[in-house]
């Protein structure tokens, strides 16, 4: 039990670290006398009650799995440093094949209790480095089927885009010449 609450001080002691980094939660402390620890655990227990009983699951779900990974982008792209580059395309390469999935499977996957605590907790596996979730689904499933049927879908695009450049070629001489369609 007393290497438990050790533990405890020690996490306690180390995300105090990291929040005294923001000076508003340094503010906050400072004007209510509550630890800003306190505010940032109770903030996540309330982000998940309502993730888990679903009230409001599917906009806070999806407001995780996009502000943090784009806060990090943001940063990455930033960063002379190159190496989370590919991390952050990885996993929004990763993020667009999951929201496809998902929204085939919408009215399936609704029917399934906790499903946006499940999605949550699948956006913080891919997006958190420790995990390296998005490399992992990357490399054993989306590459595979993209390196597969590469060809396929550079020749669908060849032909979507000749198609867009045939309807803006007639368009452009229907403008110039004071043509109508009909």
């Amino acid at each position: 039990m007393e290497n438990i609450q050790a533990k405890a001080r020690l996490y306690n002691a180390q995300l105090d670290k990291e929040l005294s980094k923001v000076p508003q939660l340094v503010r906050f402390q400072a004007a209510t006398g509550v630890p800003k620890t306190y505010l940032a655990l109770g903030g996540g227990a309330f982000f998940i009650v309502m993730i888990f009983f679903n009230f409001a699951g599917k906009l806070l779900s999806n407001i995780l799995g996009w502000v943090y990974p784009s806060y990090r982008s943001f940063k990455a792209l930033e960063s002379p440093d190159h190496d989370d580059d590919k991390q952050w395309l990885t996993y929004w390469a990763v993020y667009g094949f999951v929201s496809i999935l998902e929204s085939f499977t919408d009215i399936l996957l609704y029917w399934f209790p906790f499903y946006f605590f499940l999605k949550t907790v699948l956006l913080l596996w891919l997006m958190l480095p420790t995990f390296n979730g998005a490399t992992i689904v990357y490399t054993r499933i989306l590459r595979p089927f993209l390196a597969q049927h590469r060809n396929e879908i550079d020749s669908h695009i060849n032909r979507v885009k000749a198609k867009v450049s045939s309807v803006t070629s007639e368009l452009d001489t229907a403008t110039t010449t004071g043509a109508t369609f009909h």
